[in-house]
């Protein structure tokens, strides 16, 4: 009778964790509407797109993000952490939606619902040798990407890269590179941009590009109503000039998917 009795108590323990697992779910966007505020999560080490001016989160995908919530009525709360843990926080509905350019690909899309993209861009090569500039010359060296990135994955298809280091933050990875600890540094074709307008008597050269990606917002997986709100709200900000504007303001041209 006893071991009945503990077996019936796990059962029921068991039960209520589930239960509460299952009762835990992404806000719609009825929810979100009638709180009048969404959360929003990203990374702030990622210069243009998000980072730290002091205290306060700026770049080109925090300043899209707000315009397209005020397009929703909706006021933003922000949250800033380690890019490898942004999804993962989204699968577990501790935000809303997640900002911090994802890459859209297969298996991200398992877990999570992309928005439409707001911006394409890709993998760029940079090192300190001119020598090294396409994919092929990174036969035989070591390569810094930063850890969770699309470039990472896409680095190690390379063939005949020696080594594949991978940094918490994408600085981290820059940082190697200018160290001498790595041989390349691949990152995206605008943070490229941006190091060398910061840092033009750093010594980095620039290659080229090993792979082209859309970039999106993503939301927890089968949210489809926040997703359709957001999307709508980002196609009017599109469509009203002022992406044009703030794209032209961060990088010079429009970076939309043409």
């Amino acid at each position: 009778m006893k071991n009945i009795g503990r077996w019936m108590r796990y059962v029921l323990l068991v039960a209520a964790a589930l239960s509460g697992v299952m009762a835990a779910q992404a806000r719609p966007l009825a929810d979100i509407q009638k709180n009048g505020k969404i959360i929003i999560a990203t990374e702030g080490q990622f210069a243009p797109f998000n980072f730290f001016q002091g205290t306060k989160l700026s770049g080109f995908e925090v300043e899209l993000a707000e315009l397209v919530a005020k397009k929703m009525g909706l006021a933003v709360e922000w949250k800033a952490l380690g890019f490898d843990a942004l999804l993962a926080g989204l699968r577990q509905d501790r935000w809303d939606l997640v900002i911090a350019s994802h890459g859209i690909t297969e298996e991200r899309s398992k877990a999570v619902s992309f928005t439409s993209p707001h911006y394409c861009s890709g993998g760029q090569v940079v090192a300190m040798d001119a020598a090294i500039k396409t994919g092929a010359d990174l036969a035989g060296k070591v390569v810094a990407v930063q850890t969770g990135t699309t470039y990472l994955e896409s680095v190690k298809k390379l063939p005949g890269i020696k080594e594949v280091k991978n940094f918490p933050k994408d600085t981290d990875a820059r940082s190697a590179l200018v160290s001498g600890r790595v041989d390349a540094w691949v990152t995206d074709r605008f943070v490229v941009k941006q190091a060398f307008a910061s840092a033009p008597n750093a010594g980095l050269k620039a290659g080229d590009m090993v792979f082209i990606e859309q970039i999106a917002a993503a939301v927890a997986k089968g949210n489809t109503t926040l997703a359709a709100g957001y999307n709508k709200a980002l196609a009017e900000v599109m469509a009203d000039g002022s992406y044009a504007a703030l794209s032209a303001r961060y990088f010079g041209e429009d970076v939309r998917c043409k």
